[in-house]
């Protein structure tokens, strides 16, 4: 297809045939944020955008960008695809810095259960819960795994998510760790999402281990990180650091261990109590540390400056029927905050990130600006990423949602039961078109 189209830099045939170009935006939001590894505080207020706007991919990444007003003059090139986004939002993909995707077996029994009354630390005391993922991942096959988990992957990306970090963490077994690992290599080298490993062999306690959990410690230590390091399965570590779960002394003897083989951390904390989860991980440089529904001033003051990314999971603490986290306060103490989806079987069973942010703004009262920084630059950074994703910049991956007509960024958190993407761009490619 030959298509008339005007480019601002030099730019060949020989490599238009991967070249996508949008035009008329009503309005190109969060760009040139190269400069910003994360916004904290008062920075997440503001959304740079430019209305009327044009902007161009090409060969994986972002190629160029800026007003219609000042297009430049018209080229002919091959193969070229145009898009006109008129009425449309364009901005970078959903990063998603926290799932649980892998998984054999939905738990809406339990659902039920926690309806007439049952708490989380109930249903996990009587080998529900996460035990109850732990023993059907053990009889299921990797193939089933990885097709389940393609679908889930596929469902996200409908909704505008573009890069993904999945935990393992229902193996709860050396061999059963490893196999939901191997999943996610697989999906790595399969999906065109960005994805990132996590290893959570401290995510429960075995019944068998009740009462003498160092013992199971002790496997995590001894045997599931030395395997998981011979094959390099995992870009991250974690652990449930909470209540009825990991103590601080469990957590800081896993983190040890990792730092021998450069397994970075993320942590599970404060969600079920001031646990010491959020002061262990700033001390072992954890890149983010999530849920963090019981976080006060002590934790924000270990916070602040520390480079650890703070990180709330909306969807678990509605779903749970709990406590929210403090987002604003934590913004007025001058933290960052990202979110993330937390999808998983028994807390959070979605991945939509439209959702994350209508909730960001509903649940925890953020700006709408707030919110979209909260789901796209700040959790790039919860994921590793933000020199690749998060905003749009020259160079930066192309992953891209262009959403459906709309009146401008208010409605993306006002309209929380709409999917509001029309088009996902993966890597510069299109990948999802929504009717």
């Amino acid at each position: 297809m030959n298509s008339e189209i005007l480019i601002p830099l030099p730019y060949t045939k020989s490599n238009a045939k991967m070249a996508v170009l949008i035009r008329n935006i009503k309005s190109l939001i969060q760009v040139d944020r190269k400069e910003k590894a994360f916004l904290a505080g008062d920075e997440m207020k503001d959304i740079p955008t430019i209305d009327n706007a044009w902007l161009l991919l090409d060969n994986e990444r972002i190629h160029s960008y800026g007003s219609m007003e000042k297009f430049p003059e018209t080229e002919q090139f091959d193969n070229l695809e145009t898009v006109d986004a008129s009425g449309c939002l364009v901005m970078p993909a959903f990063c998603d810095s926290h799932t649980h995707l892998v998984f054999p077996n939905t738990r809406e029994v339990e659902y039920v259960d926690k309806i007439n009354g049952l708490s989380y630390e109930e249903i996990a005391e009587r080998g529900g819960g996460i035990l109850n993922s732990a023993k059907a991942i053990q009889e299921a096959s990797e193939d089933k795994l990885f097709e389940d988990a393609m679908q889930r992957l596929d469902l996200i990306t409908g909704y505008g998510t573009g890069a993904v970090e999945i935990k393992s963490g229902y193996g709860l077994t050396t061999e059963s760790e490893l196999k939901m690992l191997r999943v996610i290599k697989r999906l790595k080298q399969n999906s065109p999402l960005t994805i990132k490993s996590n290893f959570l062999g401290a995510h429960s306690i075995p019944m068998e281990f009740r009462g003498q959990q160092e013992k199971y410690v002790d496997i995590v230590v001894n045997e599931m990180l030395p395997a998981v390091a011979e094959e390099n399965l995992a870009d991250f570590v974690d652990v449930f650091c909470d209540k009825g779960f990991f103590t601080v002394e469990d957590t800081e003897r896993i983190l040890e261990k990792a730092a021998e083989y450069g397994i970075r951390p993320k942590i599970h904390a404060n969600e079920l109590d001031y646990s010491g989860g959020i002061q262990v991980g700033v001390k072992y440089n954890a890149l983010s540390v999530d849920h963090l529904e019981f976080t006060g001033e002590e934790e924000m003051k270990v916070l602040k400056g520390s480079g650890t990314m703070p990180t709330i999971l909306p969807g678990a603490a509605f779903f749970l029927g709990m406590k929210y986290a403090p987002a604003k306060e934590m913004m007025a103490y001058g933290l960052p905050v990202a979110m993330a989806s937390d999808f998983n079987p028994g807390s959070s069973p979605s991945g939509n990130m439209q959702l994350i942010l209508s909730m960001a703004s509903i649940l925890y009262r953020m700006t709408p600006q707030e919110a979209i920084n909260a789901t796209t630059l700040n959790t790039a950074y919860a994921l590793g990423v933000e020199n690749e994703l998060g905003s749009i910049d020259k160079g930066k991956i192309a992953n891209i949602i262009i959403t459906k007509p709309i009146n401008g960024i208010e409605y993306l958190p006002y309209a929380y039961g709409d999917n509001k993407v029309w088009k996902v761009y993966i890597k510069g490619k299109p990948a999802k078109e929504n009717q």
